[in-house]
């Protein structure tokens, strides 16, 4: 292994094969950190929360990977460690106050800490999708990308009203059928571009990976209060993954795309 991670540590990303069209990412699927930053200083009830990870992001993105033969690509480090969801020209990649908490280990962080997090946490993750989509690239096959986050109820103090949103940029092929279909259930409340959108810096994976190559994507925010337990966990990956395969979705690349 390298400088960050021990041999008997789990490499960074965990990538588990499918048939199916979709190609299904999670960033913050995980709340560990590397042995070596011994919690980044922080009590383990902080590395538990939502700062730290997408609590139940996983378990639904897992849910929709395998109710449609998708391949999923999981990244199994924190996001304070290094986020995956950023570029690394922005501060919050190595964040060093993350809502209300100061996050010690992150604080004048040197650069060659900085390039050790990138080498075994960040460019691991990335280069294991540029792989699989130039692989199925080359044997022809059409390819969705899909991003699955959770969202906090409550930021900052104020309270959030959605149970699910879809963020999108300009290419709006996969986000509108997804939108449509939400709505269809009334008893939801679904965010356009809430509670985030691309203008907080928060498409980076859809935009590296699936915007250059033309690729039909979305990122689907979760609250996370309703993915807490299982039976929301089951629910939402059954009722998302029904949405994404009854989709009709153009999968020729988008106008202006690199090919």
């Amino acid at each position: 292994m390298g400088l960050l991670l021990s041999s008997d540590e789990p490499p960074a990303v965990e990538i588990r094969d499918g048939d199916g069209l979709f190609l299904i990412a999670c960033e913050h699927a995980s709340n560990r950190i590397p042995r070596l930053l011994d919690n980044l200083g922080l009590p383990t009830g902080d590395v538990r929360r939502h700062i730290a990870w997408d609590p139940g992001a996983v378990e639904v993105a897992e849910g929709i990977a395998d109710r449609l033969d998708g391949t999923l690509v999981l990244q199994r480090y924190s996001r304070l460690v290094v986020d995956c969801n950023r570029s690394l020209e922005l501060p919050d990649a190595f964040t060093a106050f993350s809502e209300d908490t100061r996050i010690p280990g992150n604080v004048e962080l040197g650069e060659a800490e900085k390039a050790s997090r990138v080498a075994e946490v960040w460019a691991p993750f990335h280069d294991a999708i540029d792989r699989i989509i130039e692989r199925r690239i080359a044997a022809g096959l059409p390819t969705v990308f899909v991003t699955i986050h959770s969202f906090t109820p409550v930021y900052r103090g104020t309270p959030r009203p959605w149970d699910v949103g879809v963020i999108f940029d300009r290419d709006r092929r996969l986000a509108d059928a997804v939108i449509g279909n939400l709505r269809q259930d009334t008893g939801l409340s679904v965010g356009v571009n809430q509670p985030y959108s691309p203008a907080d810096n928060v498409y980076f994976t859809v935009d590296r990976h699936a915007t250059p190559r033309g690729l039909p994507a979305v990122m689907i925010e979760i609250r996370n209060d309703l993915v807490a337990e299982q039976p929301g966990q089951r629910y939402w990956a059954g009722k998302l993954a029904s949405i994404l395969g009854g989709a009709e979705i153009n999968s020729e690349p988008a106008t202006g795309a690199v090919a």
